[in-house]
């Protein structure tokens, strides 16, 4: 038995088990009807990320460890549980009313797919041979994650989609470096947290103005 084969396929494995799940859990989010279910999600997505950067890492150690607890922490939980609280302040656990039905958001989530397959082969230039192979997963979730906030009505479930495209740009990033330093990853985990809770606050807002926090009903109000 050969020692590195021996010791890189458990990597190998877990980071295949990772980015399943980061993909898995972007098309049920596309897919999911209720704010508090794509809360759910989010949440395991956000995990997902966190156990990638302790795979992709080159080394161990303490400082990682806090890193990735770090980003569980934000994005697996933080952030989940304030979409979740203000889905309950606004009423908006409710069904979320699309402008595609499931069937041809699943269609157009295999197309985004697909389209980030052909643009990640250029990207992984230069990347390690047992990351390459995920580097669409992260592109993926950049474009089903604007997908989702271009077919969704309710702000608060686009918000959802930036934050899913905001993970889909960690990942990608983590695995083009093979692990960020620790200052721009709490830099960013800093920026994303703020720009969340901005937006949730003025969500509340809104509904509180206006009884909804459907924008194509504040659109009619406009007008």
């Amino acid at each position: 038995m050969v020692p590195g084969l021996a010791s890189s396929a458990p990597g190998d494995q877990l980071l295949a088990t990772v980015t399943g799940v980061l993909l898995l859990t972007g098309v049920l989010l596309l897919w999911r009807r209720t704010v508090t279910g794509a809360a759910a999600l989010l949440a395991a997505q956000g995990l997902a990320v966190a156990a990638l950067a302790l795979t992709v890492a080159p080394e161990s150690g303490p400082g990682l460890l806090a890193v990735a607890a770090l980003v569980g922490g934000v994005k697996g939980v933080l952030i989940p549980w304030l979409l979740r609280r203000t889905a309950q302040a606004v009423d908006a656990g409710s069904e979320v009313t699309p402008l595609v039905n499931p069937t041809n958001g699943m269609l157009l989530a295999a197309g985004m797919t697909t389209i980030a397959f052909l643009v990640s082969r250029p990207l992984a230039t230069g990347v390690e041979a047992r990351l390459d192979g995920a580097m669409p997963v992260g592109i993926a979730l950049v474009l089903i994650g604007f997908l989702v906030v271009a077919t969704r009505r309710q702000a608060l479930a686009q918000v959802m989609g930036l934050v899913m495209v905001d993970n889909g740009i960690a990942v990608t990033a983590l695995l083009a470096s093979g692990g960020l330093p620790v200052i721009v990853e709490l830099g960013a985990l800093v920026d994303v947290a703020l720009v969340v809770v901005v937006l949730l606050i003025l969500t509340r807002r809104i509904r509180t103005a206006f009884s909804t926090s459907e924008l194509h009903a504040l659109s009619e109000l406009k007008d």
